[in-house]
Formats: structure tokens, sequence, C-alpha cells
């Protein structure tokens, strides 16, 4: 091929949006030229490169819609010094047929034992495996649904929570709740259930959450919504900086 048809041929690509075959076009030409392949299977090669490009780029795009604050990956958690979850309910959980039956994952536990790590490496891995996730700091999620009516970017971001497969909402607890923001959240979970995997951390136990939420009836209606269909796991241990010091 010319220089000039190569050109060309780059051109019409990038107007077809066939970005993935235009930037591997040359390295594949010269390897099919080498290895004399045939016509059907230089074509192949190039359609896997365009459908490997593109499922980099949505990867890439799911993960940053995520708004994941660090990476975390399960296989980093240190499971042997936590009470409460064990490598077989982490390798349960990767099979993800807990989002497709629209389950929750619950993680309890003081703070430092790693609710957070599990979280986040849970929601990494449902990206790798092509789910759609949306990550909340209970915080930030409090402030979003209390803004959405006011504000573009909250009304945005609370849609996409409603769009996911799976919503982890991380902290619950370490904050004062008061009784519209508690409202916000029940609404939420409301709308989430039995169409959207919640993993949800929290320090507080299931009987602190009604002086929590400030409202009884509103909590006990809450955490039946949670509860249906979950995995529940209380974590224990020294905090995860405690190790890091004893190790020290």
């Amino acid at each position: 091929m010319t220089a000039t048809a190569f050109r060309e041929t780059i051109q019409m690509l990038e107007t077809l949006k066939l970005k993935g075959i235009a930037a591997t076009l040359d390295a594949e030409t010269r390897e099919a030229e080498t290895e004399r392949t045939s016509y059907a299977g230089f074509i192949g090669r190039l359609l896997k490169a365009e459908v490997n490009w593109r499922a980099e780029r949505k990867l890439r795009r799911n993960l940053a819609g995520a708004h994941f604050p660090v990476e975390k990956r399960l296989e980093d958690f240190e499971a042997a010094a936590v009470k409460g979850i064990t490598r077989a309910d982490l390798a349960n959980m990767g099979d993800f047929r807990w989002i497709d039956n629209r389950e929750n994952v619950l993680l309890f536990g003081p703070p430092g034992v790693g609710k957070t790590h599990l979280a986040i490496a849970l929601g990494m891995k449902a990206v790798s495996a092509g789910y759609t996730v949306c990550f909340e700091r209970a915080s930030s999620l409090f402030r979003l649904l209390s803004t959405m009516e006011i504000h573009r970017t909250a009304r945005f971001r609370v849609s996409r929570l409603l769009k996911a497969n799976l919503v982890v909402i991380d902290e619950i607890g370490y904050t004062p709740i008061d009784r519209k923001e508690a409202n916000h959240f029940f609404g939420l979970v409301s709308d989430l259930y039995e169409k959207t995997s919640i993993v949800l951390t929290s320090n507080k136990p299931f009987d602190a959450w009604a002086e929590m939420m400030g409202d009884d009836v509103m909590t006990t209606a809450l955490l039946d919504r949670l509860l249906h269909h979950a995995r529940i796991f209380t974590l224990d241990g020294d905090s995860f900086r405690t190790r890091s010091r004893k190790k020290t």
C-alpha cells in the first residue's frame, strides 16, 4: 500500500469511526504481509482490533463514570486478618450472580477493617465484568439528593444512580443525618429496590439505625428493602492502620 493510499484509508476509517482499526492498521498490515495471511484472516484481525478497542474504551468510560475515589482490588484484601468474611465469600461474590439477581451486599463493622476497600474492589471488578456502577460516599449522596431539584449536576448524578446495575454507598453513619436527608435516602432505596443492587458500608448496627434516621417507621421500611435479597457481613478485627503500625 502506498503512503497516499494508506493516508486515505486512515481518513476513511476515522470518518466511519473505526478508530480501533485505524490505530492498528499499520502494524496489522505489516504482520499480515510477513505471515502471508489470507484476506479473510486479515479482515478478521482488523475487526478483532476494533472490538477490543471499543471494549477498552467502554471500560475506561465506565470506570471514570463510577467515580471511585481510589483503586482497590479484591486480591489485596487481607481476609485472614478480618473476622466475618472469608476468601470463599469473596470468590462467591466474584461471579456477580448477586447483581444479576438484584441482591444487595451489606458490610458492617468498625472503622479500619476494610469495608470501603471491599466495596470499591467489588465495584471495580463489576465494571470490568461489564456492569455499570456508581460509587458515592454517604455525605456526598445526601448532598446530591438534597440539591437535585436545583442543581443540574446533582440531577445528572442521581439519574446515573437510577440507571446503574450496582450502586455503592460508603460510610453510612459516619456523619449526622437530618430528617430530610433520611427521607431522600429512603426514596432512593425504594426506587432502586429489586431493580439495582446496592453495596453499602456502615459502622452502625441495625439496632442503631432508627436513632440515626430519626424515624422508627421509615427506618423499618428502609431496612426491609435493604435486607430483602441481601448478603450481610459484619467485619471485625484490628484496624488496617493498626496492623500497618505493628508491621512497621
